[in-house]
């Protein structure tokens, strides 16, 4: 008897993944498009975003697919290789569109990327999601076809701005002579978080001692570090992508720069921890996303059980954080497949609107998209490696660890 249940349950079993996989073979194909970084400057994270997706995309595949009206759809994804470059970004969008007919697009990776697609995008009327491209300058544009997942960019460091305020107070400082160091790339999103920590450090009077942009090729920043040294700032800022973020941490070491406080863009990204080892320790770094974060949804769970599930996935990634560049992008097709459903059409005006609708609870945190596209319901957190650990310390709301004060 108990043989008979066992092999009656296995027979269920084999029957219920058959039927599964043919309900996935009887789901018609929704074709999206996406120019991404895949090498150059931007292409460490650019395999993020693409990995972002395609894990999304398997995910929604598993769970049944796209439901619109009586039929069923999985998400497929025509990528080409922008080599970081904005005008090839431009021309790859021009060919999707007119030459393989995409009528959705997923964006690129970087603010200068999307701001190079956008204009396309408008021009045709083709609905944009993007998890990448975070300038606010993206979204003073009047675009009406271009929505973003990620919390905008001038917010991504200006909480070290007020952690740093709070911990002069603490010790009898006046903030008035906390001094700022500010170094930074010349492109869009990098000045944006320049734009954001000067007027942050401008509200508590601070100094600003420092204001730099890093040479183009972001490979060398020690002629930086020398002037940082010689004025001993209170805080440090970098940004500077995935590259910068890898610079700044060995030079600093390199050069034994000593800093109360430093915060840099991208740690994750560029795993300063796997590379750097203890010279990561203390340093702050901002992200859209955590994995301790108390967010959930139907597709992906928590955001811890979307760690767990895209690390045995993409192995990988098994011995480091996943990166928020890979969770925006699963939560960006995340957002198609709410539209489309909403929707209840594959027709772009229409689910452009629906689009305009979202409010959506996500493993990433919530989702809704302003009168200019840019996603008003979620805050950006700061992460400080400790001991080897990114552990969120602000906002306190928050932080599961206290902040370890002053970096040594």
């Amino acid at each position: 008897m108990k043989l008979k249940k066992v092999l009656g349950l296995f027979v269920a079993s084999i029957a219920l993944l058959f039927a599964n996989s043919a309900a996935q073979a009887e789901c018609k194909e929704l074709i999206l498009g996406s120019a991404i970084s895949l090498t150059g400057k931007y292409a460490t994270n650019g395999v993020h975003a693409k990995n972002g997706y395609e894990f999304a995309i398997q995910k929604i595949k598993e769970a049944g697919g796209v439901k619109i009206g009586d039929e069923c759809y999985n998400f497929s994804v025509i990528y080409y290789d922008d080599e970081s470059k904005g005008d090839r970004g431009a021309t790859l969008a021009e060919r999707l569109i007119n030459q393989d007919k995409v009528q959705y697009m997923l964006g690129p990776y970087s603010s200068g990327l999307t701001k190079a697609i956008a204009p396309v995008t408008e021009k045709y009327q083709i609905p944009m999601v993007e998890a990448e491209g975070a300038s606010r300058s993206l979204f003073n544009q009047g675009y009406k076809y271009l929505f973003a997942v990620l919390s905008t960019s001038e917010q991504y460091l200006a909480s070290a701005i007020a952690l740093a305020a709070e911990k002069a107070e603490e010790t009898g400082m006046a903030t008035s002579d906390v001094k700022v160091a500010v170094a930074v790339e010349n492109d869009p999103f990098s000045l944006d978080i320049r734009a954001g920590v000067l007027e942050d450090a401008s509200k508590y009077g601070m100094q600003i001692v420092v204001d730099e942009q890093l040479p183009r090729d972001l490979s060398d920043m020690s002629a930086i570090l020398t002037k940082v040294k010689l004025l001993k700032p209170d805080v440090l800022v970098v940004s500077g992508h995935s590259k910068g973020a890898a610079t700044a941490v060995r030079q600093i070491e390199e050069q034994n720069v000593k800093v109360p406080m430093i915060a840099i863009t991208h740690c994750e990204a560029a795993d300063v921890v796997g590379n750097f080892g203890e010279a990561a320790n203390d340093i702050l770094c901002s992200t859209q996303w955590a994995e301790t974060l108390t967010y959930s949804d139907e597709i992906f769970g928590t955001a811890a059980n979307y760690e767990q599930e895209f690390k045995a996935a993409y192995p990988e990634y098994a011995e480091k954080t996943v990166p928020y560049q890979t969770a925006q992008a699963s939560a960006a097709v995340y957002v198609f497949k709410d539209a489309f459903e909403r929707a209840g059409t594959l027709d772009k005006e229409a689910v452009r609107d629906a689009l305009t609708e979202t409010d959506l609870a996500t493993f990433y945190g919530q989702i809704k998209f302003s009168e200019a596209g840019n996603n008003i319901a979620k805050p950006m957190v700061l992460r400080q490696i400790q001991d080897g650990q990114y552990n969120v310390v602000a906002p306190s709301g928050f932080a599961s660890h206290p902040l370890n004060w002053p970096r040594s």
